[in-house]
């Protein structure tokens, strides 16, 4: 049987809607038209109905989509009904940026373990996970059954932790290193490159003057 291939922005469309539907059930809204999520999010009403028609029939003609169920349809779609457990590398600015941040574990990315081969910060803690040598990292990764891992480190090392997070049995990274990293096709692999999106910011700014 072939597979329905979902469009890359039909995905992260629906990670849109899902916030934009989490605000909304918390303002105590019951239901809500395509219309309605197309304007809270900045699109039109047929893209909203074309990427959710990608998974089904959702809502009713003339009455539109109750906000609570259309979410935890999104979210399921997303895999977010389950939470998630990740394990950080790199603790520098970045790192310590990342796992400050409140949003992933209301997003259901569970932060678990956080590895770091600076001897100053190893042994301390960040929201309760303590800082554990790199050398640890597959033996804990696979005890965690940890799914996800975070690269924040010096691009030299970005590599090598990426073997050693194949090796422990990871199934996604997402790199926050400027360098291209070598996977096994069966791991899923999102890059970060935040120099290249503030020059994607400059490139199009600077062709508005021409």
């Amino acid at each position: 049987m072939k597979t329905l291939k979902i469009p890359e922005a039909t995905i992260i469309r629906l990670s849109v809607y899902s916030r934009y539907l989490t605000e909304v059930d918390r303002k105590g809204i019951i239901t809500i038209s395509s219309g309605d999520i197309a304007e809270g999010v900045g699109v039109s009403p047929a893209q909203v109905r074309k990427d959710l028609a990608y998974f089904g029939e959702f809502g009713t003609r003339g009455v539109g989509y109750n906000v609570k169920d259309l979410r935890r349809h999104i979210l399921k779609i997303l895999g977010l009904s389950v939470d998630w457990n990740v394990t950080l590398v790199g603790l520098g600015n970045l790192g310590h940026a990342l796992c400050s941040y409140k949003g992933f574990r209301e997003r259901g990315f569970i932060i678990t373990s956080i590895f770091d081969n600076d001897s100053s910060k190893i042994g301390t803690t960040m929201n309760g996970v303590e800082v554990m040598p790199v050398e640890q990292l597959v033996e804990v990764v696979k005890q965690n059954r940890t799914q996800i891992g975070i690269i924040s480190v010096p691009v030299s090392a970005a590599q090598d932790i990426t073997d050693k997070l194949v090796q422990a049995g990871v199934q996604a990274i997402l790199n926050f290193a400027p360098v291209v990293l070598n996977v096994p096709p069966e791991i899923e692999l999102r890059n970060v490159d935040l120099a290249v999106n503030l020059e994607v910011l400059t490139f199009n700014v600077g062709a508005q003057r021409f």
